[in-house]
């Protein structure tokens, strides 16, 4: 109890964390099934951006869009899980969507913003990460 009235880090920056990469992963996490749900359709139409072959680049956008996203709403190997996420949504933004108008690049644009943040600040105390390294100092 008195580490959340005299923190120098808020509780609400945890929370806020917690908020950010649970619901960005939730609404990623859709993506990702769908793409599971459907993969012999997407297999014929999925573009190949950086030419590893339609199966293969589909293959690693669903293990970011849906494994990944799961391992990052648990607070798993956030920052590790995040690299894949970074990627992903890069290629998307600035290789499959380079020549579309904003309103295309925005979504991707956003969850890139979002986990590039959580790069930056981790997954907070209320994450698997932090249990586990809170573990390892007792």
């Amino acid at each position: 109890m008195k580490h959340l009235i005299f923190s120098h880090k808020s509780f609400g920056t945890d929370i806020a964390l917690l908020i950010l990469r649970v619901g960005a992963s939730m609404m990623l996490l859709t993506h990702g099934w769908a793409k599971i749900t459907n993969f012999s359709e997407r297999l014929n139409t999925f573009a190949d951006p950086i030419g590893l072959g339609p199966a293969l680049s589909l293959q690693l956008v669903i293990f970011a869009e849906f494994f990944c996203a799961i391992f990052l709403i648990l607070g798993f190997m956030s920052r590790v899980v995040l690299v894949p996420l970074i990627i992903n949504m890069a290629v998307i933004t600035f290789v499959v969507h380079a020549d579309d108008p904003f309103s295309r690049q925005e979504l991707p644009l956003l969850f890139l913003v979002t986990f590039v943040v959580l790069m930056f600040t981790g997954p907070g105390k209320l994450s698997m990460d932090a249990q586990i390294l809170q573990k390892r100092r007792y």
